[in-house]
């Protein structure tokens, strides 16, 4: 396969995973944010997903309208999901003979649901909860589509590595945000409405009463997020995935660059599998996670210098 094929196919992927989490998170801090008005901050969100400091944060007034309007719909936004659903659709349109035409459609309605002005009316006006949901169903659209048209190729495996990449990151970043306002604000640590907002934007919510019997506490909520590879959005679970689709890439004719990505995802692998809460704890969590985030981008880079040729 192209490398510039590759690197769409993979870049794809990965912007429409960032749309579900942004997606997810934003639907989850609205709703908190009209439960808890005189606490709540929408600055680790901006922070996470718009990379922004806390001063252009703070320029947003804490309005939830003017948020999700920036978020969502913001054109000088590099990271709003109008922004990130061009990229993934000009992405797409550099592959288009490459994906099957359910698939396109499927991805140009997501492009234009986000782009009618209608939209952005409608965050303004009415709930803002209806208009996020219909987003994330496109996305739900996306990855079903995705699952039963597709053929089991390269194509699909680059596009699963970054789909589980980004989910990693993200899985990383939320973690390490909300454990550092517990430094600022040690009641968040027994906090059950803030353990269970983070969970719920991360689709954990029902698993972890089905899991932990006894109530909301931060080591579970690590130990789901980080180590349960039943958990879809936990760490080891993309991960693993992410060693999964790259094995099916090996062929003749790159065994030396295969083999040191692979070992590369493997020294991971192995870092989080053979983690505990405990260790994490005696370590740092804020110093582990960092690292594996480092990880991550490494493998991202790794990626482009030799399936992509971008470096």
């Amino acid at each position: 396969m192209l490398s510039r094929v590759a690197a769409s196919f993979y870049w794809l992927s990965r912007y429409i995973e960032r749309s579900d989490g942004m997606l997810r998170m934003l639907k989850i801090n609205y709703a908190s944010s009209q439960d808890t008005i005189q606490e709540f901050t929408w600055e680790p969100v901006i922070r996470i997903f718009a990379g922004v400091n806390e001063d252009e944060a703070d320029k947003l007034d804490n309005d939830s309208r003017a948020v999700l309007k920036y978020m969502v719909t913001g054109k000088n936004n590099p990271n709003s999901i109008l922004s990130i659903i061009t990229l993934a659709r000009e992405n797409a349109r550099g592959v288009q003979e490459h994906i099957t035409k359910d698939l396109w459609q499927c991805l140009n309605e997501y492009y234009h649901t986000v782009k009618d002005s209608r939209l952005e009316r409608s965050l303004q006006r009415e709930d803002p909860i209806g208009v996020l949901d219909v987003l994330i169903k496109q996305v739900m659209l996306y990855y079903g589509t995705v699952e039963i048209t597709m053929e089991r190729g390269e194509g699909r495996s680059f596009m699963n590595i970054g789909k589980y990449l980004e989910r990693a990151i993200q899985s990383v970043d939320i973690l390490d945000t909300k454990f550092s306002s517990i430094s600022d604000n040690p009641d968040l640590l027994t906090d059950t409405t803030y353990w269970k907002h983070l969970l719920l934007s991360l689709g954990g919510y029902e698993l972890y009463l089905k899991t932990y019997r006894e109530g909301f506490e931060a080591e579970n909520v690590l130990e789901q997020v980080v180590l349960n590879n039943d958990f879809p959005r936990s760490v080891i679970y993309s991960v693993n995935n992410i060693q999964r689709y790259f094995d099916r890439l090996k062929n003749d004719t790159n065994v030396d660059t295969f083999r040191e990505m692979s070992f590369q995802i493997g020294r991971l692998q192995s870092r989080i599998k053979y983690s505990s809460v405990r260790s994490i704890r005696a370590e740092g969590l804020h110093l582990f996670l960092t690292q594996i985030r480092t990880e991550l981008y490494g493998i991202g880079n790794s990626l482009n210098e030799y399936y992509f040729a971008n470096s």
